[in-house]
């Protein structure tokens, strides 16, 4: 299949052919203008170096932007700036490789460890994407494409960075969860969890009004974090209209993914986003999904069920099994959950 690159980069293309065509429901125009609704700032620093009283107020923000958005923007991380763009810059150069040179890192199967494409999954997809896409997995084993001749190097670097980060994270929101510290990392085992990263580019489209870069849908792990370029194109659902987040410099967008949500039993769920597009600029962003072991079962905590004296709310499945479920069907919201939730009697 053709890439969405050298579509959008066709001689005379002033109109996007007819399988890019995205039906939007009227809920789905409803964005919200109002500049004061947005995404929860969290600083890092203050989560992990701040003093007591720092902490303790952290955790509470955190645990508030998880229950009440399921995103929210993490400042002062300590990720090197100049790390953050050679990573992107890299991403921009893999996109400039040849249609033959990115065919060689292809695969055909949602759970090989490097695949390069376009849309999803373009064999179920109804509707394709304006979305060129590599994914590889780096932890508990690293996989990288090895062109450019750079992106192997920075992108490791990258995922060790971005890992201490995410795992810092779950630390705190498994205090906001009452659990201690540990108990998250500790219960699914996640020294060997998955980590994926995810590269994802957007060119211009000069119908930007039908296509769609990604549709609306949750993210399958516990948490992802997404770094971009200076071009926006993330909106989030909140209180039944779609909020824009704005580009930020050197800073992460980190959303709550399905597995949390199961694991929290319904407490911080995962939240439904998409990526629009535009006519005029390249969107780059690149997606750190951090999960359990593929062969880990997730079901609700059991402390934390006990303690709130709830009934589970989901039963329990294996990570990789959860993820080949969402990523071989199309996509529809969050929908593979309705698969392993327990309705009420």
């Amino acid at each position: 299949m053709i890439s969405i690159k050298a579509l959008a980069e066709s001689p005379g293309l002033t109109s996007i052919p007819p399988k890019y065509t995205f039906t939007r429901s009227p809920n789905d125009e409803a964005v919200s203008d109002d500049p004061e609704e947005s995404i929860p700032i969290i600083d890092f620093f203050l989560l992990t170096s701040g003093t007591p009283d720092q902490r303790s107020k952290t955790i509470h923000q955190l645990g508030k932007a998880c229950q009440d958005w399921g995103f929210f923007m993490v400042i002062n991380h300590g990720v090197p700036e100049s790390l953050m763009k050679a990573m992107t810059d890299v991403c921009g150069e893999f996109f400039n490789l040849t249609e033959e040179e990115k065919r060689e890192y292809g695969g055909k199967h949602v759970l090989d460890s490097i695949r390069c494409g376009t849309s999803i999954n373009a064999s179920v997809d109804k509707v394709l994407f304006w979305r060129d896409f590599v994914k590889f997995f780096v932890h508990p084993q690293f996989h990288s494409p090895s062109k450019p001749a750079a992106f192997r190097e920075i992108s490791l670097e990258y995922s060790k960075r971005s890992r201490e980060l995410a795992m810092e994270l779950l630390k705190g929101i498994s205090m906001s969860l009452e659990l201690g510290d540990t108990y998250i990392q500790n219960a699914l085992n996640m020294e060997s969890g998955l980590q994926i990263l995810i590269a994802n580019l957007y060119p211009p489209c000069p119908e930007p009004e039908l296509a769609i870069g990604l549709p609306p849908h949750s993210d399958h792990g516990l948490l992802t974090l997404l770094i971009q370029n200076e071009i926006s194109g993330l909106q989030v659902q909140h209180q039944s209209k779609w909020v824009n987040v704005n580009s930020t410099p050197n800073a992460f967008v980190v959303n709550i993914g399905d597995q949390m949500e199961i694991m929290s039993n319904g407490k911080y769920k995962s939240v439904v986003h998409r990526a629009f597009v535009n006519e005029k600029a390249t969107r780059i962003s690149m997606a750190t999904i951090i999960g359990p072991p593929l062969d880990s079962v997730v079901g609700p905590a059991r402390e934390f069920v006990h303690r709130e004296n709830n009934a589970p709310a989901y039963t329990g499945m294996k990570y990789k099994e959860y993820m080949h479920l969402q990523q071989s069907h199309q996509i529809d919201a969050k929908s593979c959950l309705d698969h392993v939730r327990i309705l009420p009697a």
